[in-house]
């Protein structure tokens, strides 16, 4: 494969919502800046990225992150630079806004870390009917070569970032795959996360008036963190929540609240794509989230 360099990767100018100014209270009067921001695509960079990829991982996690060895998962992914992205602002030296990266679970699966998370995927695999499939794949006695595919981003990156990463990595894939590397896949499992919003203890205390939610029946619809989820799932074996380990206290949801007036309830979500519907997919993301 081409030798880690400082990448191919395009730029995409975009612009960044940053609220400039907002009163309680508002409704639609809030006044925003409009940044515009300069983004570059690199290659992962060990001595530059592990700190901002370890960071995001924690992020893509949530609670259940103190559950992994996210030292030495950052480092494995680090330790195959030519596979993934990264996306940046300032140059190579700076830390990802984002990054996009692959593991294939039969290739590590004897290492320790890579066997916990294996198990911890089979649990949460077992909770949901929806993701029987891939508890199935999980339960053989040689796990076969599954692609895990781990990605996330600082809450104001736009997702129009997102269709290069996926390209590039199929493009990386075929190469390593041309270089007799192990990265012939069977199916592609992405880990992302949902949320809903919930009633806030906040507004409970303050005798506060509820926001109704759209449906009116006292419960919220799932949301996504990554809209590229819903692409996804058009193309998955299955797909679908688990809640996580850690459990927080009641109030985490309120500080989760970001300028809302609901609190913020996080889920694990779980896609599966056989590896011959992997291209449509990336090629559905693409069209999805070009640049208006």
């Amino acid at each position: 494969m081409p030798a880690s360099t400082g990448k191919r990767k395009q730029d995409l100018g975009d612009q960044v919502a940053v609220p400039d100014k907002i009163e309680e209270d508002s409704g639609d009067d809030e006044d925003f800046d409009m940044l515009d921001v300069e983004f570059e695509w690199f290659d992962p960079q060990p001595n530059v990225d592990y700190h901002g990829i370890k960071s995001l991982l924690q992020q893509l996690f949530d609670a259940d992150a103190q559950l992994f060895e996210l030292s030495a998962l950052t480092d494995l992914i680090l330790s195959q630079p030519t596979l993934g992205s990264t996306v940046k602002v300032d140059g190579n030296e700076t830390d990802p806004y984002a990054f996009l990266s692959i593991l294939n679970l039969q290739e590590h699966k004897d290492k320790p870390f890579i066997a916990k998370f294996i198990q911890y995927l089979q649990s949460k695999s077992k909770s949901n009917s929806r993701l029987a499939p891939l508890a199935e794949l999980l339960a053989q006695p040689t796990i076969p070569p599954i692609g895990l595919i781990l990605t996330d981003r600082l809450i104001n990156v736009p997702s129009e970032t997102v269709p290069p990463m996926y390209s590039m990595l199929l493009e990386e894939i075929e190469w390593a795959v041309q270089d007799k590397e192990p990265y012939t896949f069977t199916h592609y499992l992405i880990l992302s996360k949902t949320y809903t919003e919930i009633p806030s203890k906040l507004d409970a205390e303050e005798n506060r008036p509820k926001k109704k939610n759209k449906g009116g029946s006292g419960s919220f619809e799932t949301m996504y963190f990554h809209p590229e989820d819903e692409v996804l799932h058009r193309h998955a074996l299955c797909h679908g929540g688990f809640e996580y380990t850690i459990k927080q206290d009641e109030g985490h949801s309120d500080s989760k609240r970001a300028f809302q007036e609901l609190g913020i309830r996080p889920q694990g979500h779980a896609i599966l794509i056989p590896a011959d519907g992997f291209k449509s997919a990336v090629d559905d993301i693409s069209e999805y989230l070009k640049p208006q």
